[in-house]
């Protein structure tokens, strides 16, 4: 394995030395997905992969509503609870990698809206998230009990121990242990660019 595979000079146009001082504090609030229907994305969110719902926010003069999911605590949600609704905002899009799931109001009434694209097909572009969980192969026996679908199971594919799953729009998610993860990162140093 290459103790350097991460540095400047082994990666063109990363930064040498320290990060910008002006960048202190940034970090990754949100990813946002357009969705058909809210219904079965909060359900999907909520009931299959245990996100809390932080913040709604309707635009009645733009048609559309903002639904903000992330993993807190019943405990954090319930403090949320008791702020006016700026302080209740400002926590919000002070959470730490959150979901923005954007709904343009009437689509699920729609039969001529086919959804959007996901990314994974042509032309390519957005892959998926990462969710982390406990165990792959228990998360992914679960999500069979719920009638997730599967792009790939954990055993598929060449890449064993991860999972890909679809949420109600068709967006991908791979889903991963730190063990499994870890293994296929190993497999990946084994066969360097250009090597296999």
């Amino acid at each position: 394995m290459d103790p350097d595979a991460e540095s400047p000079e082994k990666n063109e146009g990363l930064r040498r030395g320290a990060p910008d001082p002006e960048t202190n504090g940034y970090f990754v609030q949100q990813t946002m997905y357009r969705i058909k229907n809210p219904k079965d994305s909060l359900k999907f969110y909520s009931d299959v992969l245990g996100m809390r719902l932080l913040k709604k926010l309707d635009f009645p003069d733009m048609k559309f509503s903002l639904y903000f999911l992330g993993y807190v605590t019943q405990e954090e949600i319930s403090s949320a609870a008791d702020k006016d609704p700026t302080e209740r905002t400002q926590w919000t899009f002070g959470q730490k990698a959150t979901i923005e799931l954007t709904h343009n109001w009437d689509t699920e009434n729609d039969s001529r809206f086919q959804g959007h694209h996901n990314g994974n097909s042509e032309p390519r572009g957005f892959g998926h998230i990462g969710i982390t969980v406990d165990d792959t192969y228990k998360a992914c026996k679960r999500f069979e009990n719920l009638n997730v679908t599967f792009v790939k199971k954990p055993d598929e594919g060449k890449m064993k121990g991860i999972a890909f799953i679809k949420d109600p729009d068709g967006y991908w998610i791979e889903i991963f242990d730190r063990e499994n993860i870890t293994n296929v990162a190993k497999a990946a140093a084994a066969k360097p660019r250009g090597k296999g």
